[in-house]
């Protein structure tokens, strides 16, 4: 398997070097044979070159790797982050990548600020739209600047997309053995996009009677989350209501630094990426939180078949957060290289 990776901006060089390291060891252990290379593109080249992502580079990233393991972009000297647009958004969109699947895990009580929780208390999947919704770009303004300004986003539904996301959500609950899929939508107040979200959600829920399905107001289901957290398995939703929904979830279980992500086709190029974005104002520090990046590690090989190997990370990982061998942010005293040494050391086909 080859994986190309973009270390991007801020923490990304930090927390994809523990990664890398986390997939190097488990390569070693279970004899997957990784090869890794990686590719420079973000602010430092944007600002170098004025390139964001040639087309030959894309065309290596389409062609040359099975996966793609992101870092992190965006950068306070490009302020309007037309790298980080073109690079992320681009590869989304040109590999037409439309589910983003962002898996929510309670590793240790201590971690949420819930009370009467346990560690795996909470373990849901949200299954976001990737292509289409408000993230399409449609719009405009007219007036820009005046007292007479108008702004509009226009959310874009299609009946293609949101069939195959829904599709998508359901697969993966029969998949990992969920009970229940939940659609978060606001059909209440979006009627035209909330018709053809519950109807479609109906139409492809029906071919699954194996599995539950319900349909909440996404700003009910936000309450309920936080309230009543483990009745939930797989939650699927458009572009900006996922989006929303998985950093709430993520906040319940300890926060961006152990939220990974994956954004994928079915049977097609994959690319994986840590949910926190590139924290410039830790870069240098390190203080940063390598586990969601190495978490996301997990899941690149658990997307490409490899579950033991995936499992014994996910394990280090835990155990790691466990005995208290973590950064600053969850109450440890390690650095990024620390804790990210203390995860690859863990790595142990016997405990997969």
């Amino acid at each position: 398997m080859r994986i190309a990776l973009i270390p991007g901006d801020g923490i990304g060089p930090e927390v994809v070097g523990q990664a890398r390291s986390a997939l190097a060891r488990a390569s070693e252990v279970f004899g997957l044979g990784i090869e890794m290379e990686t590719l420079d593109l973000g602010a430092e080249r944007y600002l170098r070159t004025g390139e964001t992502l040639p087309e030959a580079s894309f065309e290596r990233l389409r062609d040359g790797f099975d996966a793609i393991l992101l870092g992190a972009l965006g950068d306070p000297r490009v302020p309007d982050n037309a790298h980080a647009r073109d690079i992320l958004l681009g590869l989304r969109f040109r590999l037409d990548l439309y589910v983003n699947l962002r898996p929510v895990r309670l590793l240790h009580e201590a971690h949420s600020p819930l009370r009467d929780v346990r560690a795996g208390d909470i373990d849901l999947l949200i299954v976001r739209e990737n292509t289409e919704g408000v993230y399409a770009g449609l719009g405009g303004t007219l007036r820009a600047g005046t007292p007479g300004e108008i702004a509009v986003e226009e959310d874009l539904n299609t009946h293609h997309g949101v069939d195959r996301i829904v599709r998508a959500a359901f697969e993966l609950a029969r998949a990992r053995g969920r009970a229940r899929v939940t659609l978060a939508d606001k059909a209440n107040a979006m009627r035209h996009a909330g018709a053809l979200w519950r109807r479609v959600f109906e139409d492809v829920g029906s071919r699954y009677p194996d599995i539950d399905r319900e349909a909440w107001y996404v700003d009910a289901l936000a309450m309920d989350l936080v309230l009543h957290p483990r009745r939930y398995d797989v939650i699927v939703a458009s572009n900006l209501f996922g989006d929303i929904l998985s950093d709430v979830a993520a906040a319940l279980v300890g926060g961006l630094g152990l939220a990974p992500s994956a954004n994928y086709a079915p049977g097609g190029r994959a690319l994986f990426e840590p949910v926190h974005g590139s924290a410039p104002d830790l870069a240098g520090t390190g203080r940063a939180n390598p586990f969601a990046a190495i978490l996301t590690a997990a899941l690149l090989l658990e997307h490409h078949g490899h579950a033991a190997a995936a499992a014994a990370i996910r394990d280090a990982v835990e155990g790691a957060v466990s005995a208290g061998e973590t950064t600053p942010d969850l109450g440890g005293t390690l650095g990024t290289e620390e804790a990210g040494r203390r995860v690859a050391d863990r790595i142990d086909s016997n405990r997969a």
